[in-house]
């Protein structure tokens, strides 16, 4: 699963990008945009490999996309840089909040590139429309039936709304698919500090644009990070950081993206899988492996918590906390899934 980072220029995105993925940034990628990927922390999962000791793990992992940086003077040019993200399921908007700047004004400037961003290329498709309906061709109804979905969407980012709380018919939902709309994303703001000493009345602002607010000092706790060990607790305690917010920052990415944690588990493999929340078992085995899907036959599920706390799938069996699900039992966050498959 993908996340875009997106900010405007001087907001200190690259370094959330380095904190959070430990990758430094490549300037000969700054005009196109540069992956990595960070790991989740997750007590669950490295209480699976203390219980199985595997072979192999897989942690859960996300991947960030570090984007162009976005620009204050001319705007024009930033609907062609976001569009490297229309991919990524969430946005991560670096709000830089040190001397001088406005957060609120920047994030009030970032929602009009969205929605602009969002206007040219559904404008762009009505357009298209309207030229081929002028030609003689057997699929005009069609055609048509898309143009009039899409007029109501043009017309809401026309006037500078989003489109995020619109909602959508099935018609609209297929001729949007292939946009994947910003601003339809969830997104988190990140009030990018300066140090820990930051302004809560400004997260309580921003807050009120709808998205929900972290803040942190990405670039002092990279220069803590530089210090050799022994050196980084004394100088954190004199720039007055707090507890390292690199974890704290990833499990708020991971909450806005709406998806949940199961396992599969074994001596061989322990791997984490990231699942859309509300997502059925069947789908869980097609994340695992498509020939999973197919064959399908039933599930086997318990919850690493019981496992956890019994110390083996023997007593977790005998405690009757194991159970035998169908294609359409709804995975839940912590299951571990062993799926038995015909194929």
């Amino acid at each position: 699963m993908k996340v875009g980072l997106v900010g405007y220029q001087g907001s200190g995105k690259s370094a959330v990008f380095q904190l959070l993925t430990g990758v430094a940034p490549d300037p000969a990628k700054a005009h196109s945009g540069q992956a990595g990927i960070a790991t989740l922390p997750d007590e669950r999962f490295e209480r699976l490999l203390a219980l199985y000791n595997p072979k192999k793990v897989v942690p859960p992992r996300i991947e960030l996309f570090d984007t162009p940086g976005l620009s204050r003077q001319q705007q024009a040019g930033n609907a062609q840089r976001l569009g490297v993200i229309r991919e990524a399921y969430a946005l991560v908007h670096v709000i830089g909040a040190f001397a001088g700047a406005d957060p609120f004004a920047d994030a009030e400037r970032f929602e009009d590139d969205l929605v602009l961003a969002d206007l040219q290329v559904v404008s762009g498709r009505i357009e298209r429309i309207e030229r081929d309906l002028k030609k003689p061709r057997p699929d005009r109804e069609e055609l048509k039936a898309e143009g009039e979905a899409l007029q109501p969407i043009a017309e809401r980012l026309g006037e500078g709304q989003a489109v995020r709380d619109m909602e959508f018919s099935e018609l609209q939902e297929e001729a949007c698919r292939s946009f994947s709309l910003l601003t339809r994303k969830r997104q988190l703001v990140l009030l990018n500090t300066a140090d820990s000493d930051y302004d809560r009345a400004a997260i309580e602002k921003l807050a009120g644009l709808g998205h929900r607010v972290v803040a942190a000092p990405a670039g002092l706790e990279l220069e803590v990070q530089a210090l050799p060990e022994s050196e980084r607790a004394e100088f954190a305690r004199e720039m007055g950081l707090a507890e390292p917010s690199r974890e704290r920052l990833l499990r708020a990415i991971f909450e806005v993206t709406d998806r949940i944690l199961f396992y599969t588990a074994a001596e061989k493999e322990v791997h984490a899988w990231l699942l859309k929340r509300g997502s059925t078992v069947l789908e869980a085995a097609d994340e695992i492996h498509s020939d999973l899907a197919r064959g399908f036959v039933r599930a086997e599920v318990w919850a690493v918590d019981d496992l956890v706390r019994l110390g083996s799938e023997r007593e977790l069996k005998a405690a009757g906390l194991h159970h035998v699900e169908g294609k359409d039992y709804v995975v839940q966050d912590g299951d571990e899934i062993f799926i038995r498959s015909g194929i």
